[in-house]
């Protein structure tokens, strides 16, 4: 998930190690409170005197499946039974639930959530064990090293004696927890590596699963809030009258969002909100539209920037070369468009303050509402709800829609709980965007054909500037998230020279899933494949002649490659395009195979998909999230485009924001690379590599190169 990103790199890297061994034991030590015969040994696991074993997760779950990963590694090592897992939300606590990618704070993104709990989770389920069977040794006067545990139940072979996790519950919480345990060899794994079934499919399935847009309280009001038309308007003055008419309206409030409109339900929030007459100051607007924006990125793009990679000598390299070629691509703002739009609810009273919402960040949320609540952190109670989606929208640097929440209750006084919700409309219009970018490419090849120089120019804006994150987001003026997939190129080039300018536009952006790598894995594979034709090359072989030095670049493509009949013959009006890249430390490769609709757009027919991701804790998930990953980004490069005219979005819904239909969806085959490394990310890395592999699939059965996303330009007959 998209998100706040990967905080501490570089100098964290090089602390990991150190800060899972003190910040592990430390919430190891830190128990949760246990009722009466409840055994809670450490943060992350209690067991009932019915055996069941609740999973304490401290990432969210938004449809990933983070929820049974997480259940998995703990429930590995505790040896339970898969059918008494139960996973219940942590609550907001960094001194517990301290996420390692992230630094001091709690939250979910960056494909973070199995990577950074590996050994943490592994360690929690393996204490729980040795105090299990501390508990019956004692009981049974035998020695542990005699007790054996298997699904849940702790025997003693030789004697014949058995008990179940909740028989020894109570003894084991008097059992002093260990210091150190072992933990398994992969050889012995029962659970990791195997697709056991998700935890969450029953409740999503039969309905009885609870998001924040389902919560319920006692006396709730409803909060809709009439926001600006174009981006950096404020409110001037407001008649309201005609509003508080609306059957249903308890009131109407100003808030430094815009006025929200608070009913006894959704339905008469928004008849309310209608019937508002606002006058905006638009003074302050940025009247900027896309196609302004791309014009002058455009020329910034001919423009030397800040350098975010120096390597060799790329102006002789070029000056050189037998030959140079050059591309421009141009990159749309993007919704996000989570199927469940923003929401949460708000109970604040005197002293305290209760939210429930689908916190991406409940560490930097919590913070943000203490401090517009004026409270301090610890008497703000974040409650993690399910939620229906995210790709980064839930995850604002500001925690800007708990902040508007605050201010609703605030105004009201406080007391009954609100739901504050944004619409659909509310969220395409007038919320958090993926920026729009124009890369500059220009290569150098030798007269073999071999690429000798390499020039990459970026122009878009930060999604980090200005905000808290900058300090660790940026360096001497890069944004890392604006050249991630660029600046670390793997292929084997002499003289690599990448640029960065960083824009300053009104319009609010934010990281879309698979950030950085959204539309750098685009220009870097799409030029690539130009390259590979200029010099009369299969694309490739092109490749991997540059990855010799990248084992785990050269597995993926290998076997999306074969699996896929790269090479063999298709039938008229078909063809294969591919590409690699990495993201969230893992690596994958896809081969699109292609033909055209009847508009002369790409028909994407079939989708063969190989990554490395370490080991695969449930492999099922794995390939759900490249499945997932394929159909997004795909539906994307497509479709899909947030177009502004003179400061206002012109798109408003799935109407006109176009997204993936279900025919369009091609057969997909996901091939995982045997791993016996650490799991890496798996929900944003199948994204980046879907559209360049079209856009090479077209240019093979066309000749033509797609420079301008989405395809649907085409269509219109846009020069591409």
């Amino acid at each position: 998930m998209p998100s706040r990103r990967r905080f501490l790199q570089g100098g964290a890297a090089v602390g990991m190690g150190l800060l899972i061994g003190v910040r592990l034991d430390q919430a190891l030590a830190q128990g949760v409170p246990a009722a009466s015969g409840v055994f809670a040994p450490n943060a992350f696991v209690r067991i009932a005197p019915d055996s069941t074993v609740t999973i304490i997760a401290k990432h969210i779950e938004f449809g990933q499946g983070a929820h049974t990963g997480l259940a998995t590694l703990l429930a590995e090592e505790l040896d339970a039974d898969w059918s008494q897992i139960r996973v219940e939300a942590a609550p907001a606590d960094a001194s517990r639930y301290n996420n390692f990618a992230w630094g001091p704070a709690q939250g979910t993104g960056g494909s973070s959530a199995i990577a950074n709990s590996w050994e943490q989770l592994r360690r929690a389920g393996a204490t729980a064990r040795a105090m299990l069977v501390a508990a019956a040794a004692q009981r049974w006067q035998v020695a542990t090293a005699e007790i054996t545990v298997d699904r849940g139940v702790v025997a003693h072979v030789r004697t014949g004696r058995r008990a179940t996790f909740g028989e020894l519950a109570a003894e084991a919480a008097r059992q002093t927890p260990p210091a150190q345990v072992p933990l398994k060899d992969p050889k012995d794994f029962k659970l990791i590596g195997r697709s056991a079934p998700r935890l969450d499919s029953p409740a999503k399935t039969n309905g009885s699963a609870v998001y924040t847009a389902d919560l319920r309280l006692p006396d709730m009001l409803t909060a809709v809030i009439a926001r600006p038309p174009r981006f950096g308007a404020t409110v001037r003055s407001f008649d309201a009258a005609a509003a508080r008419q609306v059957p249903g309206v308890v009131d109407v409030v100003r808030i430094p969002a815009g006025i929200a409109v608070v009913a006894g339900g959704t339905w008469a929030a928004i008849k309310g909100r209608r019937a508002l007459r606002i006058d905006w100051d638009e003074s302050a607007v940025e009247r900027r539209g896309t196609a302004e924006l791309a014009a002058a990125y455009r020329s910034l793009a001919a423009q030397p920037g800040a350098r975010a990679r120096w390597q060799g000598d790329t102006p002789a390299g070029l000056a050189g070369a037998a030959r140079v070629l050059e591309a421009v691509y141009e990159f749309p703002y993007l919704a996000h468009t989570p199927m469940e739009p923003l929401d949460c609810v708000i109970r604040l009273s005197a002293g305290e303050c209760d939210l429930w919402v689908g916190s991406q960040s409940q560490t930097l949320d919590q913070m943000a509402v203490a401090a517009a609540a004026g409270l301090p952190p610890a008497k703000v109670r974040l409650h993690t709800m399910l939620a229906g989606g995210s790709f980064g929208r839930r995850s604002t640097p500001r925690s800007a829609e708990l902040v508007e929440a605050v201010s609703i209750a605030r105004a009201l006084g406080g007391g009954r709980p609100i739901k504050v919700v944004w619409t659909r409309e509310d969220d395409v219009q007038g919320g958090f965007y993926r920026p729009l970018y124009v890369h500059r490419l220009r290569a150098g090849l030798d007269a073999g054909g071999h690429v000798v120089a390499w020039e990459h120019r970026i122009v878009g804006q930060s999604i980090v500037t200005g905000t808290p994150l900058a300090a660790l987001r940026v360096r001497n003026g890069i944004d890392l998230t604006s050249v991630e997939g660029a600046a670390n190129l793997p292929y084997a080039i002499p003289n690599i020279a990448v640029e960065l300018h960083t824009t300053a536009v009104g319009i609010p952006v934010l990281w879309w899933r698979s950030v950085g790598s959204t539309h750098t894995a685009y220009s870097t594979e799409a030029f690539m494949d130009e390259l590979a034709r200029a010099a009369g090359r299969d694309p490739v072989a092109f490749r991997r002649a540059m990855l010799q030095n990248r084992p785990r670049h050269v597995g993926v493509l290998d076997l999306a490659a074969a699996r896929a009949g790269w090479g063999q013959p298709l039938p008229p009006g078909r063809a294969r395009g591919v590409a690699v890249h990495e993201c969230f430390g893992s690596v994958v490769a896809q081969v699109a195979e292609v033909s055209r609709d009847g508009d002369g757009l790409p028909r994407v027919e079939r989708v063969v998909c190989a990554v490395d991701c370490g080991i695969a804790v449930n492999p099922d998930q794995v390939r759900s999230q490249m499945e997932g990953s394929i159909g997004f980004g795909l539906g994307s490069a497509l479709w899909s485009e947030i177009t502004v005219v003179d400061g206002r979005v012109e798109q408003s819904n799935f109407h006109d924001f176009r997204i993936l239909r279900i025919d369009e969806m091609p057969r997909v085959e996901v091939h995982i690379v045997p791993s016996a490394a650490p799991p890496t990310g798996v929900g944003e890395p199948g994204v980046p590599p879907i559209a360049p592999a079209v856009a090479n699939a077209f240019l093979a059965l066309t000749g033509r190169s797609v420079r301008r996303l989405p395809f649907s330009r085409l269509a219109d007959g846009a020069r591409s």
